[in-house]
């Protein structure tokens, strides 16, 4: 069996987390944004794309360039995940809404685990985060959560600018080159309170050995915060295909094309997070109760709701 050059990262990154637990690289991700997540594939040219989740809502609104009257589109795969894991946990680093992105978009690229060698061409890394950073820090995030007794109406909603202030002075076709002044954007106070009030810690690690996945990513996180979940009350945990794929997975055509690449993701995830312990049911997956892949005591961290 040949080993790809992704497998052999993979294991390597593996090895490195087996071997040195200690050495973990702290990030953070919004519980809300484990409960239901951005789009796997570029939903297109429409007004609204949104994620259901038994009464959890999540929607997203693409920003307009007022320049050219155009849509920046979607964020969407697994560069904008990676963004929201760095902002998260730099928001919580400096517990300020600003948030200073430097003075090199190579030196911010290695941050979340791309490569500035690529190049600065259409399929490069560094074209693909300066389009995906645009799409996520213009875009309007929703959540609108109803009651769960059918007789009585009603809800809450927020909504939510990511960045509605910020400056990029970087040039994509020369991502070494440094800038005289450095980048930042100014996060929406909503959105700040919002990801900075329930975050889930992971394994930074672990991220960028998954970061060719945005199916392994979102697992990967949904794993960590449900294996709290059911340490925490002691039980395992039974979730239906069904109720993953409304979650995490309303970009697959079915339940079974779903499931089977949901089964290959969990593969890629236990390799990064041995301690996970899952099995494959009938209809869906079992989570074991066992530890988070990295778990953080401090306040606000793994909520236990």
């Amino acid at each position: 069996m040949v080993v790809t050059p992704r497998q052999n990262k993979l294991l390597a990154a593996a090895e490195a987390i087996r071997l040195a637990p200690d050495k973990a690289e702290a990030a953070f991700i919004a519980r809300q944004l484990i409960q239901a997540t951005l789009p796997h594939r570029n939903p297109g040219d429409v007004p609204l794309w949104k994620r259901k989740n038994g009464n959890l809502t999540l929607g997203i609104q693409p920003g307009i360039n007022i320049e050219t009257g155009r849509s920046y589109g979607y964020p969407y795969g697994t560069i904008p995940r990676l963004l929201l894991f760095w902002i998260t946990t730099e928001a919580l680093r400096t517990k300020n809404p600003r948030l200073a992105l430097g003075h090199s978009l190579a030196s911010f690229m290695c941050q979340l685990g791309l490569s500035p060698s690529t190049g600065g061409g259409k399929r490069g890394d560094a074209k693909r985060l300066r389009d995906q950073m645009e799409r996520l820090f213009k875009a309007k995030i929703s959540f609108h959560q109803t009651r769960e007794e059918k007789e009585r109406k009603g809800g809450a909603w927020l909504d939510m600018q990511v960045a509605p202030e910020g400056v990029l002075w970087w040039d994509e076709r020369q991502p070494e080159q440094n800038t005289l002044w450095g980048s930042w954007i100014e996060l929406g106070k909503q959105f700040f309170d919002a990801i900075t009030a329930a975050p889930v810690p992971v394994d930074m690690r672990a991220l960028k050995a998954l970061k060719n996945s945005p199916l392994a990513l979102d697992l990967y996180s949904w794993a960590t915060y449900t294996a709290f979940r059911t340490k925490e009350i002691g039980q395992s945990r039974f979730v239906t295909w069904k109720l993953l794929h409304e979650q995490l997975g309303g970009d697959y055509a079915n339940l079974k094309d779903f499931g089977r690449k949901t089964r290959a993701a969990f593969r890629k995830v236990q390799t990064v997070y041995p301690e996970l312990g899952i099995e494959f049911e009938p209809g869906g997956v079992r989570v074991l109760p066992c530890n988070p892949s990295m778990t953080i005591r401090k306040e606000g961290c793994l909520p236990a709701g």
